[in-house]
């Protein structure tokens, strides 16, 4: 193999192992054995079990922000559509490269230019505040929540991608259409300003006739 061809085989053989054994249970000498190479090799191209982790975590975390932002990168499309957009996008990624995903939902080595999946969730929460913005506007909201809400929607679409990783069931489009009926119908009744109702409202009363104690909130004594 030439240097390039040799880089990329331990990358995937890298990738391969911290997907099934996370950066902890992988060794120099087993990514060595599977590409069958001698552990200076290794060394040679990245410099340990931790460069070559950083190398693997910063290339999935390229290609799922490329891929979102190509998602998100549209116009003229309403923006439940380009939300729907955003969540197959994802839920491709996952199905695409899951060995990768698995990787990113694992906080990343700090040294990593690319930061923790957490830090890579807000870079695409970012994206999305100009639609939030939008809507809000629409509905005369404050825009100066938007950036906490693109992080909801963003957070809830990853976290059902992590869930979705495994079970694989329903298929993703009938994962993305549910995550669009949940957020797009949650924002078209958005309150200007919400507060808290746990202890306002009664529990309903059971069968039995006998009314459970009313829920009280964190601030009531």
């Amino acid at each position: 193999m030439t240097g390039a061809e040799r880089r990329e085989q331990l990358l995937d053989v890298g990738r391969t192992l911290f997907a099934e054994r996370g950066v902890d249970g992988a060794s120099v000498e087993e990514v060595a054995a599977r590409a069958g190479v001698s552990k200076p090799v290794v060394y040679e191209h990245f410099g340990g079990k931790e460069g070559l982790y950083r190398t693997v975590v910063e290339r999935e975390t390229a290609v799922l922000l490329g891929t979102m932002t190509d998602a998100l990168d549209v116009s003229g499309l309403h923006p439940r559509a380009v939300l729907e957009r955003a969540a197959l996008s994802l839920l491709d990624y996952v199905e695409e490269n899951a060995e990768g995903f698995r990787i990113l939902v694992r906080d990343a080595p700090v040294a990593s230019t690319g930061g923790t999946f957490a830090t890579l969730i807000s870079d695409i929460a970012r994206q999305v505040e100009h639609l939030m913005v939008r809507e809000m506007a629409k509905q005369g909201l404050p825009a100066d929540a938007a950036p906490m809400y693109a992080q909801m929607l963003v957070g809830m679409v990853a976290l059902t991608g992590q869930w979705w990783l495994d079970t694989r069931e329903p298929p993703k489009a009938v994962v993305a259409a549910h995550l669009v009926n949940l957020s797009w119908n949650g924002l078209s009744h958005l309150e200007a300003t919400p507060r808290e109702v746990t202890g306002e409202v009664p529990l309903v009363r059971p069968a039995g006739g006998v009314r459970p104690q009313r829920s009280r909130s964190a601030t009531t004594p």
